[in-house]
């Protein structure tokens, strides 16, 4: 498939790009997409929730009444989990909430993902560009020109650039990332995806 490369103010560079069809126009697989979905947001749990058992609370450790005789159970520690105050019953323990998937499953989900915006005509090529300093205002205005819409873009830098993603941060609908931070789920998480020119040909070469 072909596809125009944009200037910033939206017109026609002149140039055309023929998209890898291995990376932008497989048939997508929407388990490979869910599996890597889940796992990059099981990855963003922090799993440190910690409650402590009844070794950890700080209380008396003398046993509470007599063996026999007492007319009740018979409790040996008021840090037991069925007082108030004691140790918790299996509680949260600090965990690693992430998976293992394999390379190719990821492969095989990216690339499902980023045909899925060819087919809905959510990709945007645009030839590459600097910005002299952090503008906010000329930043949302290239965004409205390439008509890449107002929900959740995703925009994507071939290499870190400061000045486009200060410019940027004061956007809640635009998420800018460079190549190397490009995943399944930014990718599915947006509604419209552009790429600097030059950034497919990075994808296509870690294909192979």
């Amino acid at each position: 498939m072909d596809l125009n490369v944009l200037k910033i103010d939206g017109s026609l560079s002149g140039k055309k790009v023929t998209l890898d069809p291995a990376v932008f126009g497989i048939e997508p697989n929407d388990h490979a997409i869910y599996l890597d979905v889940v796992q990059y947001l099981a990855h963003q749990r922090h799993g440190n929730a910690k409650s402590k058992d009844r070794s950890e609370v700080a209380y008396s450790t003398k046993k509470m009444g007599r063996q026999k005789g007492g007319g009740g159970a018979r409790h040996g520690s008021i840090k037991a989990g069925t007082y108030v105050g004691g140790g918790s019953i299996f509680g949260p323990k600090p965990r690693f909430y992430g998976g293992k998937l394999n390379k190719k499953v990821k492969s095989l989900a990216r690339c499902s993902a980023l045909s899925y915006k060819v087919k809905e005509s959510a990709l945007t090529l645009v030839e590459p560009f600097e910005m002299e300093a952090p503008k906010t205002k000329e930043f949302a205005a290239i965004i409205a020109a390439l008509k890449a819409g107002d929900r959740k873009v995703l925009f994507v830098l071939p290499s870190n650039s400061d000045n486009i993603f200060l410019s940027s941060r004061n956007l809640p609908y635009v998420n800018v990332i460079t190549v190397d931070e490009i995943n399944t789920y930014a990718i599915m998480n947006s509604n419209h995806v552009v790429m600097v020119d030059g950034v497919q040909d990075i994808l296509s070469e870690r294909k192979k």
